[in-house]
């Protein structure tokens, strides 16, 4: 079963309180410093496209990709609702980013949200990066972030529970983590309970989130066996070094 089926329907509610404007103007920053003339952006594991949107509004034209087809249900949705010159800088389609191949090249690629740390084997991560390569311009640049694994170890991960609501729903979210320390891996096991304010009626979902924590020298060996070269690795968000305290990490390849 796709691990995001279900849990798209309540994916903006629990994701409301993402800094998504702030995020892409930090991606349209690194943009600008590492790649000023980007114009076109291929976005990987775009989820319902609110990144995209963002960027669109920036000027870019981004093509989002994802598995999803309920996530990509919604990009479309909002993509409808968009005004016609906006729209025509969007374009969503299904894809795994393993295997995907559009058969054109942009000036840049990003993955964010950690898509990076949802390919959990060496093959997958080759074969994303390979992605990568295909649809990259000569001189483009990747931008992604993943869970950086010494802050993993040293911060673990432990169990949350998230709560929020709307007008007609109310979820509750618990997030049990298992890890793999041989595998460098954590299962993040979603326990989510959905109330209908209306009817009272009360809805389970039990899915696994299965992540790959990552470290620098690794990361350099899958971008440069891509043919790619490692331009920058910095905090998410704040542009600090990283550190053991540093979960979100972002990595800027060159092709």
């Amino acid at each position: 079963m796709n691990v995001f089926g279900n849990y798209a329907r309540y994916y903006n509610l629990l994701y409301r309180d993402k800094n998504y404007t702030g995020e892409a103007q930090f991606v349209h920053q690194l943009l600008q410093s590492h790649a000023p003339h980007t114009k076109s952006i291929l976005d990987l594991g775009c989820g319902t496209g609110t990144h995209a949107l963002l960027l669109a509004k920036e000027g870019y034209k981004v093509n989002g990709v994802d598995l999803s087809a309920d996530m990509l249900h919604q990009a479309s949705d909002r993509l409808s609702q968009l005004p016609t010159e906006l729209a025509s800088r969007l374009e969503f389609s299904q894809g795994d980013i393993r295997t995907v191949r559009l058969d054109k090249q942009f000036d840049a690629v990003i993955a964010l949200f950690h898509v990076i740390s949802y390919q959990t084997t060496n093959e997958d991560l080759q074969a994303a990066f390979a992605t990568v390569k295909a649809h990259l311009k000569p001189g483009g640049i990747f931008i992604f972030d993943v869970w950086y694994g010494p802050a993993v170890l040293s911060d673990r991960p432990t169990i949350r529970v998230k709560r929020l609501e709307d007008e007609e729903i109310s979820v509750t979210r618990v997030a049990e983590p298992v890890m793999h320390p041989n595998d460098n891996l954590v299962d993040v096991n979603y326990q989510v309970f959905i109330r209908d304010k209306n009817s009272g009626a009360v809805e389970e979902l039990q899915e696994t989130h299965r992540m790959r924590y990552l470290f620098q020298p690794e990361i350099e060996l899958f971008v440069a066996d891509s043919n790619l070269k490692s331009v920058d690795s910095r905090e998410w968000m704040t542009n600090n070094l990283p550190g053991f305290n540093t979960w979100g990490v972002y990595f800027v390849a060159q092709g």
